[in-house]
């Protein structure tokens, strides 16, 4: 059956999409979003973060007349977002409180005149009468309402102005809307159809999944400890940010950090806010600098290259822990999502709950959300399992990316130690906190248990046989999965559904607590670390080049340094060191703009950097390192062709046309020879062998056409080779040696 033949807006948006930013494909549905809006239709979007939302408007914005009208939460994400159009020659604007009234009336000029392509606005600003006239004297291509959850007082980021936008399709009913948000549940859901006028329009939902974040989950025992271990050992000098439940604990644990010699700084509603943006502009425009923040910090955070995102407290939510940890690794190489929690976390979230003035059917939702993040925090099976779960996905094994699956739990029957803590909880009357449990429980005569006589009770001291930090973790255990409330003063009751276990009618399996290593410390090689953007020892003094090049060009013109270029972007041209313009325009991420404006300057540093062939790995990568290296492996190895293809054939038809230093036999005048089979088989063999051993694609080794022409010419030596379709001297000194080796042998010479 042949394939449908792209429709004319699919070519449109294409060629926009290569010309403006310098991609070749859409990823996953983005396709399908931008033809459904670019003709007019309506959508809603799930997408995660860092999976390409922006571009479901932005293209069709500028596919369809007029401007596309960009709702925005957050004036940071505004302008980080207006830089980054400007850079890739869109004419882009916002309207907020930051424009003097000359600065506004500039951009109005512009909007009623068409001279834009793309324009934000707060949703405060949208609803003033003043906004919504000039909107209808202007030409309006499409209404994007982004971060679209906040909709909903059911959503983790309610705000009432965007409960308003029901304005939009009331006033604006043909002209086609699209609501956009990393997280929603079905209710969440229901409520953006409804206040956005989308009921009909096609629901556009991507996997959750974030297969570069590793998810890492610890209990806590000296969390800012733990945390100066952790950066140190694998994301020294990466920028980071690090969330707190209070103030308090920001202001302490970044002057800390500090003081342990992190560039670390405060944000937090408390701050001034010329405290707040000083902060939120240095981590935009620097590098390695960490913010430990409350949960006011991030959502206008663009940052593609925040390596790790740590919580030293928990989340109130599934859905905010997710889009919190989605902050990190937002341009797809590996990042960390890493956590530590204790019993005072579960009892101190469990009583705000409780205490609580919200009425008793948002208390249950608030209260079935936490238990499904208690669940996930205390999973004995793959972490990213039980979170795509959450979200109504299914991931058909472990990830083999998280802690779970690198260092499995055991599972143990705990039945009997927890009939012993539930019974010290009744027995002392269901009101003392867990020291004072794990006093009775070890056996320690401490004032306080001497005072209220609880040495004499029966459950005193049967717990002897395992240590405090057993019996703390049995109770956190038990406060998460319902057996144990927490009250007022932090004490601990059992519950309806601790009766059951108590008289033996059913079983408890719990993981085992067991201390867990402190990571390795790491040498100063910087590529090594697992957490550092992944480039060889060979390519990392080039990329570090080209990150300072970077920094002085962003400084220039006062945008952050990933508006220039994202580190994946710089990532590629390390390994595929272009020697030309056209070379370097098949780069993902540079478009026409950028290669007009920075493409001498670039090929200039790769010129100052230039050296010799890769060398070859000593081990396997894993699959996500391929995954993220790809396309920069294959033109590693071709050596910097300025005669690449548009798409990539099937495995085996790679075109001999990419390799111009190696003419076919025929063009060089000679008579082609039939290929020895044992010869070709041989070469075969040795092609699989090379692909375990770098991971490559059997076509990057050498392609089928040259295999054949190996078989026919049956090279002795390395000078035989050369000539060969496909036998560049990369290649021939890569794998010369081995191929000479793999012939004779064939030859049994």
């Amino acid at each position: 059956m042949t394939a449908a033949a792209p429709s004319t807006t699919d070519q449109r948006a294409l060629q926009t999409l290569k010309s403006v930013w310098g991609y070749d494909a859409f990823r996953g549905v983005q396709a399908n979003i931008v033809r459904t809006v670019a003709e007019g239709g309506n959508a809603l979007v799930l997408m995660p973060t860092g999976g390409g939302k922006s571009l479901c408007y932005q293209v069709p914005s500028l596919l369809r007349p007029g401007v596309g009208i960009v709702v925005s939460p957050l004036i940071a994400l505004m302008k980080d977002q207006v830089d980054s159009l400007r850079q890739v020659g869109v004419r882009a604007a916002f309207l907020n409180s930051t424009l003097s009234p000359e600065g506004v009336r500039e951009v109005e000029s512009a909007l009623i005149a068409g001279n834009l392509d793309l324009l934000y606005v707060a949703p405060e600003r949208l609803l003033l009468p003043r906004t919504l006239d000039l909107l209808e004297r202007a030409p309006v291509a499409l209404f994007a309402i982004d971060e679209a959850h906040c909709v909903s007082q059911w959503g983790h980021d309610f705000r009432p102005e965007y409960g308003q936008l029901h304005v939009l399709p009331e006033r604006f009913p043909h002209i086609p809307r699209v609501a956009l948000t990393a997280t929603a549940d079905e209710r969440t859901r229901a409520d953006m159809l409804r206040v956005l006028g989308l009921h009909g329009a096609p629901q556009f939902i991507s996997s959750f999944d974030r297969p570069n974040l590793q998810y890492r989950v610890m209990q806590k025992e000296g969390p800012k400890t733990q945390l100066l271990d952790f950066i140190r050992a694998e994301h020294e000098g990466d920028a980071g940010i690090v969330y707190c439940l209070s103030r308090k604990s920001v202001e302490e644990t970044a002057g800390w950090l500090q003081a342990q010699g992190v560039d670390a700084l405060p944000y937090h509603a408390g701050l001034s806010p010329r405290e707040r943006n000083h902060a939120q502009d240095r981590f935009l425009n620097e590098e390695g600098l960490v913010v430990v923040a409350t949960v006011a910090f991030g959502m206008g955070i663009d940052k593609p290259n925040v390596r790790f995102v740590a919580h030293l407290d928990l989340p109130k939510s599934l859905e905010g822990y997710y889009q919190e940890t989605g902050r990190a690794g937002r341009d797809g190489l590996p990042g960390t999502a890493w956590m530590v929690y204790g019993l005072a976390d579960v009892v101190n979230v469990k009583r705000m709950l409780d205490q609580s003035l919200a009425p008793p059917d948002v208390k249950r939702i608030e209260a079935a959300k936490l238990d499904a993040l208690l669940t996930y925090c205390e999973a004995a099976t793959c972490r990213r399992q039980v979170l795509l779960a959450y979200f109504g996905e299914t991931l058909p094994g472990p990830c083999g990316n998280c802690d779970v699956c690198l260092n499995p739990p055991r599972v143990r029957d705990a039945t009997r130690e927890a009939q012993m803590a539930l019974s010290a909880a009744v027995r002392t009357g269901n009101r003392f906190g867990a020291a004072h449990l794990t006093d009775v429980l070890l056996g320690r005569e401490t004032e306080k248990v001497r005072a209220m006589g609880h040495h004499q009770l029966p459950t005193f001291g049967v717990g002897k046989a395992h240590d405090e930090k057993t019996w703390r973790g049995l109770l956190r255990q038990l406060v998460s999965l319902g057996y144990l409330a927490a009250g007022e003063h932090h004490g601990l009751s059992a519950t309806a559904k601790a009766r059951a276990l108590l008289k033996g009618e059913e079983t408890l399996q719990l993981r085992e607590e067991t201390l867990a290593p402190k990571p390795a410390r790491v040498g100063r090689d910087r590529s090594a670390r697992p957490g550092r953007t992944p480039v060889g020892a060979h390519d990392q003094p080039l990329f570090e080049a080209l990150r300072q090049w970077r920094l002085g060009k962003a400084r220039e013109q006062s945008v952050p340094p990933y508006v220039i270029f994202s580190d994946a972007t710089l990532k590629t041209i390390a390994e595929l060191r272009p020697g030309s313009l056209h070379t370097l325009g098949t780069v993902s991420g540079v478009g026409g703009r950028k290669l007009e404006a920075y493409g001498e300057e670039v090929l200039g540093v790769v010129r100052g950097h230039s050296g010799g062939p890769r060398p070859m790995p000593g081990r396997q990568p894993s699959e996500a390192e391929r995954g993220a290296a790809g396309n920069a492996a294959v033109l590693g190895v071709l050596g910097g062709s300025d005669r690449l293809p548009t798409s990539t054939p099937e495995v085996g038809t790679w075109p001999t046309t990419l390799f111009p230093e190696a003419p076919t036999p025929q063009a060089a005048g000679q008579t082609p020879q039939a290929p020895h089979p044992e010869v070709a088989e041989a070469l075969r063999e040795l092609r699989k062998e090379l692909c375990r051993e770098t991971g490559l694609s059997a076509f990057v080794i050498f392609p089928n056409a040259t295999l054949e022409a190996l078989a026919a010419r049956q090279p002795r030596t390395l000078d035989d080779l050369r000539g060969l379709p496909g036998m560049g001297e990369k290649r021939i000194e890569a794998y010369g040696e081995r191929i000479i080796d793999a012939v004779l042998t064939a030859l049994d010479e």
